[in-house]
Order: structure tokens, then C-alpha cells, then sequence
């Protein structure tokens, strides 16, 4: 059998690309249905809910949608929701879906200036080198006074300490979790990228108290460490949530 093609973590748009095709044929294995009221459900749900505080009833653009998980969980509260995705590999699940997708990269959306009431990228910006670019490329598609919700993965945590120290994950045969480009920034390095005709209104942890994934399949822990996700992911030890999510409101 042969090995595919080769990937480097250098973050590049080809490179992530290879890494989030393969990705792509087992990225639902855990997630989605197969394992209700797990781990990856809690990020959904805390991801979401965040979402729909801001985009109810508008227009939110995902960036980073990848099989569309969450894309159709917005499709629910949104008047439109659609996604953007490198990987066409994930895209193709996306459709399948029937989600409103398009390929494109971060740092150059295919979308005019000013088109939706809310954009989000959840898991993506950490895998993007010019993340400034990005969140900036967030901010032009987005209407003025509208909501940009920009997660990065955070050093501050149980989840950042693991990834650190921890081997890396396997995420397909001929992939792992360090073939792809990922950085750290803490909360207060990610209030840096909040570029001057923005204001930073938010923040949500997620993943505060939760050590490891595999700690959410322990039935005695599980719903006691939901309750304590969602109790505190909006309180000030949000600062140690392994996903640091800002809130940005674009200037009117």
C-alpha cells in the first residue's frame, strides 16, 4: 500500500490541505452521533451556544467548517449558514449534508466585504501561521456591528500541558496530529490580534476543568464535568480553557 502524499507542518494552504483530506475519512469517528453526550458533543455544544447568543436569526459565516458538524447545528438558529473549508475532502461530507459550503482559505475568504451578521472559526486559527491575517479576513466579511468568534488553542490549560508534553495523535493511516502547523497563544497574546476597528466585548473557555478527552467517557464523570464546563466557561477561569474563544464586535 502506498504511503500518500507527504506532509509538513509549515502551515501552508497545501500542506493543510493534505493533512485535513486524510483527516477527513475517520474525522467523525468519535464525533457527530457516534458518542452522545461525550467529549467532542460538549466543544459543539459550548462552540454553538456561543454562536447562536449572536447569530440568531442572521447571517453567520463558519470558517473552517470541515464535515459541516457544526454547520448544521447553526443551519438550525441561523437565517443562513454557510461554511468555508480548504480541504475538499471534508468539504464533500459537508455537501452531502446539503450545507451551504465553498473552498477557500482563512486568509483570503471568497466572500465580498460586509456579508454576514457573524463569523466564527472554531479549531482552525491554531493552524493558521498569519493568524492576524485571518481574524482580519474575519473581520472585513463581516457586517459593521456585527460578531467575530475567533478560538485558539491555549497554553494556560490541562489540554495545552498535554498536547505539549503527550505524543502526538494519530488522525488517519499516513497522518498525525504533528503534520500539521499548530500554535499556542495564551489569552492575552490572542487580545493582541483584535485589530484597531474592533473592540474584544468577550471570552469563552472551553475545556477548563476537563483533564483529558478520555476523562468524558467515565460515566461517573461525565455529566458532572458537563455541568461544570458550562457553569464556568463564561466566568474568569475561562482563562484556563484549553479553546480561548474571543468575542469581537466590528465597529460601526
Amino acid at each position: 500500500m502506498g504511503q500518500g502524499p507527504r506532509m509538513d507542518p509549515t502551515g501552508s494552504v497545501a500542506d493543510n490541505r493534505r493533512y485535513y483530506d486524510a483527516f477527513a475519512e475517520r474525522y467523525e469517528a468519535r464525533r457527530g452521533g457516534n458518542d452522545p453526550g461525550g467529549y467532542h458533543e460538549l466543544l459543539d455544544v459550548l462552540e454553538t451556544d456561543l454562536v447562536e447568543r449572536y447569530g440568531r436569526g442572521g447571517d453567520v459565516l463558519e470558517v473552517g467548517c470541515g464535515t459541516g458538524l457544526l454547520l448544521a447545528r447553526i443551519e438550525r438558529f441561523a437565517r443562513r449558514a454557510v461554511g468555508v473549508d480548504l480541504s475538499p475532502g471534508m468539504l464533500a461530507r459537508a455537501r452531502e449534508r446539503g450545507l451551504e459550503v465553498s473552498e477557500g482559505s482563512a486568509t483570503a475568504l471568497p466572500f465580498a466585504d460586509a456579508t454576514f451578521d457573524v463569523t466564527c472559526a472554531f479549531k482552525v486559527l491554531a493552524h493558521v501561521p498569519d493568524v492576524a491575517s485571518a481574524i482580519r479576513e474575519m473581520v472585513r466579511v463581516t457586517r459593521p456591528g456585527g460578531t467575530i468568534l475567533a478560538e485558539l488553542y491555549n497554553p494556560w490549560s490541562w489540554r495545552g500541558l498535554l498536547k505539549r508534553l503527550g505524543p502526538a495523535g494519530r488522525v488517519a493511516a499516513n497522518a498525525h496530529e504533528s503534520d500539521v502547523y499548530t500554535r499556542f497563544d495564551s489569552p492575552s497574546q490572542a487580545r493582541r490580534y483584535v485589530p484597531e476597528d474592533c473592540k474584544l466585548v468577550g471570552a469563552r473557555g472551553i475545556r477548563i476543568v476537563t483533564p483529558t478527552a478520555h476523562a468524558m467517557a467515565v460515566p461517573g464523570l461525565r455529566a458532572g464535568l458537563r455541568a461544570l464546563e458550562r457553569r464556568l466557561c463564561d466566568t474568569p477561569l475561562r482563562v484556563f480553557g484549553g479553546f480561548y474563544v474571543l468575542v469581537i464586535r466590528k465597529r460601526t
